[in-house]
């Protein structure tokens, strides 16, 4: 894959931060980047440039001496590389640095080639960089979780090569790897940015379109083992609304449910309405499908934003502020709140197939009730995980705390939008996977009768494919929630073969 700083994509990210994907640097990018190097270069010498021959931060005001310059961008590394926390997963580590080296492609940041060149070449030897994952206010981008990736680059901080942690030096003397001595701005360009949320952001946007698809299926299967109705899912009736996510919506469960005898089998009963959980299932994930095409749009043009300060124009170094991170913070806190509906409106499904009031099945779902409790306590795992997620949705982007002595006096917290993401995606996957495991019970419950094609093919995963069986009598179900949990992407590929689920 050739990165040139304009082209990337979500599914690149993947390629690369999961499938070790190989990377290069496009040549039609070359002479842009040299060229963006000669003038910092030249301004360094002339001129007093942010960066280049200053401070950082409060210190902006401080020139440095020229013998000095190169001590400044390591100084910078290291006083940066204060991070705490548990470290960023392996891709989420391989992503960051796909798009640090990706925005310094662009040639508006004043680095050397080589410079680029070594981010590359770790990621293409498989070596990646201990973060932790806790430090940063988004402002200016990254700083705290990106000094200890660029820590790497000169052998120093902590590293992982062949899965194992190990000191920077001896991460790159095992594989071969030359540490690189930086030059003016070049610590600087590595640090400023937003690399660490966009890289969460762009590998949760990538996950929530399985779940998303989970989701419905498992929506499907609740709506024929409550008896619910088809008619609230006329195309007409939701392109009288207009909105495109809730047709998308409506039309995925009308094929997950075509040719349901469970549906015909009621089709006279007295019931006039179905229950807000079941009727309103469109209008709520669908408008999580509009959060999806949004938040994709976003991260796509920062994955290929030029963020950091300053940049190289015309000859000139312009300092501003592309490193503040709001879009991404706002994006992210909007994404979890879109998607922890997902999870709410789920959970309420659970609630009444196991409530034998709302229901018409046997309590909690299994014979001989009392003795057995059945899927009771799965609710309660769920309902857990939802009010879990109505904290995590409280927006990190409306704080602020000052930093650097009152010059970056106003931050994204970005990051912690962005982690604050992932983990609500967390959460509403273990949900989604309860109501699938609940809505196959209740199914069996309603054999002989037929089920949807695409309810169908769903049941037959969880019952077949992964060999979790009717609850009989009481089990531990934690290790068939997880089982599902780590089986969606296989079961929406599984129904997919027979319906076609849009995004």
């Amino acid at each position: 894959m050739q990165i040139d700083g304009n082209t990337l994509t979500i599914n690149d990210v993947i390629k690369v931060a999961r499938n070790r994907e190989k990377v290069e640097l496009s040549k039609g990018c070359i002479e842009k980047i040299e060229d963006s190097r000669r003038i910092v270069e030249k301004l360094s010498n002339e001129k007093v440039v942010y960066g280049l021959n200053t401070g950082f931060g409060e210190f902006a005001r401080v020139k440095i001496k020229k013998k000095d310059r190169i001590k400044l961008q390591l100084n910078l590394l290291r006083s940066h590389s204060c991070g705490i926390g548990e470290p960023l997963n392996e891709a989420t580590a391989r992503a960051t640095m796909l798009l640090r080296a990706n925005t310094l492609a662009k040639g508006n940041s004043g680095v050397r080639i080589e410079l680029i060149e070594k981010l590359i070449e770790l990621l293409n030897k498989d070596i990646y960089p201990h973060i932790p994952e806790k430090g940063s206010v988004g402002s200016s981008g990254d700083l705290v979780p990106l000094a200890h990736m660029s820590l790497l680059l000169i052998g120093e901080g902590k590293g992982y090569c062949n899965k194992r942690l190990m000191s920077g030096k001896n991460c790159l003397k095992k594989s071969g790897i030359k540490p690189i001595k930086l030059r003016e701005k070049e610590g600087l360009a590595l640090i400023n940015g937003t690399p660490v949320m966009t890289a969460i952001a762009a590998l949760a946007i990538y996950d929530s379109e399985t779940l998303l698809k989970a989701a419905e299926i498992a929506c499907a299967m609740s709506i024929e083992a409550l008896l619910a109705s088809n008619s609230f899912l006329l195309e007409e009736l939701h392109r009288a609304r207009n909105i495109e996510g809730q047709i998308v919506c409506a039309r995925n469960l009308r094929e997950l449910v075509e040719g349901s005898e469970i549906i015909e089998s009621h089709r006279e009963c007295r019931a006039v309405q179905d229950s807000y959980s079941l009727r309103c299932s469109p209008q709520v994930i669908g408008s999580f499908h509009e959060a999806l095409k949004f938040s994709e749009a976003v991260v796509k043009k920062e994955i290929n934003s030029a963020c950091d300060n300053p940049l190289i124009f015309d000859g000139n170094a312009i300092s501003g502020g592309n490193f503040h991170g709001e879009p991404i913070a706002q994006l992210m806190d909007f994404f979890a709140i879109s998607l922890a509906e997902i999870g709410n409106i789920s959970e309420r499904r659970i609630f009444r197939c196991l409530d034998e009031n709302l229901s018409n099945l046997p309590p909690s779902l299994v014979e001989n009730s009392g003795l057995n409790n059945g899927f009771m306590m799965t609710q309660y795992v769920a309902a857990s995980l939802v009010s879990e997620n109505k904290v995590l949705c409280h927006p990190a982007s409306v704080d602020s705390i000052p930093t650097a002595a009152n010059q970056e006096d106003h931050v994204s917290m970005g990051t912690i939008s962005a982690r604050k993401a992932r983990e609500v995606l967390e959460n509403v996957k273990h949900v989604v996977a309860i109501e699938l495991l609940v809505a196959s019970q209740a199914l069996d419950f309603r054999r002989p009768l037929r089920f949807g094609a695409g309810s169908e093919r769903g049941y037959n995963f969880i019952r077949d494919n992964l060999g979790i069986k009717f609850l009989e009598e009481d089990r531990s179900l934690a290790s068939d929630v997880k089982k599902v949990a780590d089986h969606l992407e296989e079961l929406v590929q599984f129904v997919e073969k027979e319906t076609k689920l849009e995004i």
